[in-house]
């Protein structure tokens, strides 16, 4: 059957084009991306409530040339949230989507939404955000460099009095992040992470940098503080990635950084599932340690200051 009406949650979403298939190298199609999303949307969920979302769409599959996509379309359904998002410097306005719900999720992947990404803030307090992001972004895909850099900021965040939480990206790299009580607007985010950056930058010059020209960083590993700021995504926890092996956005505890066959593809679409069913989820409850920056950027100088 090659085409089929789900119901999901009280609403009923027409799915056609099912065998489509998405990942060509490994014969993923379009129905099993959305069993993916429908299984996973009680642990995705969480991670969404009230971000706008940026849609990654792959309607010809990974092969073909995607596009992201910002504004919610007119066609989609009334019941999937939109909120009016300010956009460039006239006050002009868009809506974008948020994601509240499983059949939301499941609409998306029936439009071929293989990546939702998602703001670091929420609809309620957009110019607040709740999360401060680390990507850290390897040269190549060696991931040694990223395993070593992760351990030393998750030092220097310990440091500061600041609680950390870590996660494949699907890609190459890991994320850092600080949860934020939304007392520090993006412009004092991102000025402290960029701190922070400098400073870890300048203990190893060698392996670490944060020139923004892929020309200037000369083999090293970029520390990317510039998602901190208004309008900016990050992949969504547990979301798949546009790659061979649907690789999936994976939250992981610290200490398994310490396993060496760990990498930024570890885990996937055939495997994740199972992680699941033996491992709590380790970013769960991460917002219960939402803290201010103010009392870390003094701390920060304090630091600076010593290491002159």
């Amino acid at each position: 059957m090659n085409e089929i009406t789900l119901e999901i949650g009280g609403h009923k979403i027409n799915i056609d084009h099912l065998d489509k298939v998405l990942f060509p190298s490994d014969g993923i199609t379009k129905a099993d991306l959305i069993d993916y999303y429908k299984r996973m949307a009680a642990t995705m969920l969480p991670y969404m409530h009230e971000r706008p979302v940026t849609m990654q769409r792959f309607p010809d599959g990974i092969e073909e040339s995607g596009f992201y996509q910002k504004e919610a379309p007119d066609y989609f359904p009334d019941w999937i949230n939109r909120v009016s998002i300010r956009v460039g410097k006239e006050g002009e306005e868009q809506d974008q989507i948020t994601c509240e719900n499983a059949a939301t999720l499941v609409y998306l992947a029936d439009q071929a939404c293989i990546t939702p990404h998602i703001w670091l803030s929420r609809a309620e307090k957009i110019d607040f955000p709740d999360k401060l992001m680390f990507d850290l972004d390897p040269p190549t895909h060696d991931f040694e460099p990223v395993r070593h850099a992760a351990k030393n900021l998750h030092e220097l965040l310990i440091n500061l009095d600041l609680p950390s939480f870590v996660m494949t990206t699907g890609s190459r790299g890991l994320h850092v992040v600080v949860p934020l009580n939304r007392t520090q607007n993006f412009d004092t985010v991102r000025a402290f992470a960029h701190n922070v950056a400098k400073l870890l930058a300048k203990r190893y010059p060698d392996r670490l940098t944060t020139a923004t020209r892929k020309q200037s960083r000369q083999g090293k590993l970029f520390l990317d503080y510039l998602r901190n700021a208004y309008g900016q995504n990050s992949v969504a926890p547990y979301a798949l990635r546009a790659l061979p092996g649907a690789p999936v956005v994976t939250p992981i505890d610290w200490s398994e950084l310490d396993d060496p066959q760990l990498d930024s593809q570890s885990y996937h679409i055939n495997n994740i599932f199972r992680r699941l069913g033996q491992k709590d989820d380790p970013w769960k409850g991460m917002m219960n340690q939402a803290c201010s920056l103010a009392e870390a950027q003094d701390k920060l100088e304090e630091i600076k200051v010593e290491a002159t």
